[in-house]
């Protein structure tokens, strides 16, 4: 993936190294209580978190070398990454007689509080729609790579892309009537079909019509680009994250959607970049 051809963004903000003083990182007890809880509960590691940490900490004085994460050869790719869904998105939005107005992505390692709670780097990316804001640890990147199967510049940039599809999802009023929903159909929310599953599934899907006006635009693809991005989607679906961790498939508990369905909504949104193609609420079967 020639990644270098995109403009750099400047709405990321390095917290690598900075400290708090509101909370200390998660030790390893605490991680065992929040994975225990999100499968007693059914619930989202995130979601556990941000009972267990309901109050966000004061960041103390202490940042990160600016100088150092421009260095970074990661800190430029995810720059570049977020700077090329800014200018797809603000395009998409334009042509809608309407407005784009871009998330900042956080980099933090270990521990970070945000608007929707604490999390940590085993909660893996996120997007809070209390801040707008992308959250990522490089190093689920590795983990990614190393331990899920998936891996590849491409395919990081579909998970950054994914994240930001939540974020397009605030924008339409979509993440309104799920929060809606949280409260007065909290049935209808879990399960293979549940809105949660689609929510996913449909950001899935916003990441496609992403990657396809990126690619319209710079030619950056290869064939093993887009083979290395559907593995990714694959290796993180719910049946296959349920099989290596429990040995056995739960389609009641899933929330992101199986493997399979998060590959084919990738697809659909890559075929043609159209945002109509992703009404994955309305969608039977998924």
């Amino acid at each position: 993936m020639r990644w270098d051809r995109a403009r750099r963004s400047r709405n990321v903000e390095d917290r690598r190294g900075a400290s708090s003083s509101g909370k200390s990182k998660l030790g390893a007890g605490v991680l065992l209580l929040v994975i225990v809880l999100s499968v007693l509960f059914d619930k989202h590691p995130l979601e556990v978190l941000g009972v267990l940490q309901p109050e966000r900490a004061e960041t103390s004085q202490t940042q990160p070398d600016s100088a150092a994460a421009d260095a970074d050869p990661r800190v430029d790719f995810v720059r570049a990454i977020l700077g090329d869904t800014e200018d797809v998105w603000s395009a998409l939005f334009a042509k809608a007689s309407g407005r784009y107005e871009a998330p900042r992505l956080v980099l933090f390692d270990g521990h970070v509080d945000s608007a929707c709670g604490g999390a940590t780097a085993a909660t893996g990316p996120f997007y809070c729609p209390g801040d707008r804001q992308v959250y990522l640890d490089l190093s689920f990147f590795d983990e990614l790579r190393n331990k899920l199967g998936g891996g590849g510049d491409f395919a990081q940039a579909y998970v950054i892309a994914h994240e930001v599809g939540h974020h397009v999802q605030t924008l339409l009023g979509i993440a309104d009537e799920i929060q809606t929903a949280r409260q007065n159909k909290p049935a209808a929310l879990r399960g293979a079909g549940g809105l949660l599953v689609r929510q996913e599934l449909q950001a899935d899907c916003f990441a496609g019509v992403w990657a396809y006006h990126a690619q319209q635009r710079h030619q950056w693809l290869d064939a093993q680009d887009i083979e290395t991005a559907l593995n990714t989607a694959a290796a993180i679906g719910d049946d296959r994250l349920q099989t290596q961790s429990r040995g056995y498939v739960m389609p009641e508990s899933f929330t992101h959607g199986s493997s399979a369905q998060r590959v084919h909504w990738f697809q659909i949104g890559f075929k043609r970049g159209e945002i109509e193609n992703c009404d994955t609420f309305s969608a039977d079967p998924l």
